[in-house]
């Protein structure tokens, strides 16, 4: 699998990304400019955290018409794999490859802190991995992650099996840990195809047990999984 991570003005987490991938999990990984006009035959596409564009206008507004975009959605259109992470969330409903918005947080307050999700679907090329219902930790760290959509975009987001992640307490019993006021704890979803994920978790500041844990490594190691590769992980 070749993975492909885009690099706006002013990300910051697309090393990270580009780490995991190379390094962590030993995948043909490369960077793509935000003018590029194509994807150099990526098979999945991650659009990382940060403020594209310095989060002028709204978070992800910029980046969401920028050159590359064009690629991404068609390379989504055919079936191709694309992975936004926390601004790549924002990027990815701003350019209506998912539904809905993000918005400010409910406090008002940027948030960075370890999170609980309870893992809602594993027939997902981005959770394969997982247990269905498992609890994991994550971290975040967003001032504009309060996901909401119209009434009956919700209804037919948990009708469809859309949302993969949600926020919830240690227990995984209620939604009572979520950090930003985000509709129904929405804290990741997929595209009705399922071949295009947004969250604002960071999974790829949780895949290695030196940062205090690997939960997100698992989303990773699903892809790959998906592809049919074999795994080599860093130990």
């Amino acid at each position: 699998m070749k993975c492909g991570v885009v690099v706006f003005p002013a990300s910051n987490c697309d090393h990270d990304a580009y780490h995991v991938l190379k390094h962590v999990l030993g995948c043909d990984a490369t960077f793509l400019w935000h003018g590029d006009a194509n994807l150099r035959g990526c098979d999945l596409v991650v659009l990382p955290g940060g403020f594209s564009y310095g989060d002028y206008l709204r978070a992800g507004a910029m980046a969401a018409v920028s050159p590359i975009l064009d690629a991404v959605r068609a390379h989504a259109e055919a079936g191709g794999l694309v992975l936004g992470i926390c601004n790549g969330f924002q990027i990815l409903t701003e350019s209506g490859l998912l539904p809905g918005a993000l918005r400010r947080n409910a406090a008002l307050r940027f948030v960075c802190r370890q999170v609980a999700l309870r893992v809602e679907r594993t027939d997902s090329p981005f959770t394969s991995r997982y247990a269905e219902g498992q609890v994991i930790h994550l971290p975040i760290a967003h001032a504009e992650g309060c996901y909401v959509a119209a009434s009956e975009t919700l209804e037919s987001l948990e009708q469809n099996g859309q949302v993969v992640f949600r926020y919830v307490d240690d227990d995984g019993a209620s939604e009572a840990g979520n950090p930003n006021g985000s509709l129904n704890g929405i804290a990741g979803l997929r595209n009705e195809r399922g071949n295009v994920l947004g969250m604002m978790p960071h999974p790829e500041r949780a895949a290695e047990a030196v940062l205090g844990g690997t939960d997100g490594r698992m989303l990773f190691e699903s892809l790959l999984a998906t592809a049919g590769e074999t795994l080599e992980i860093a130990q």
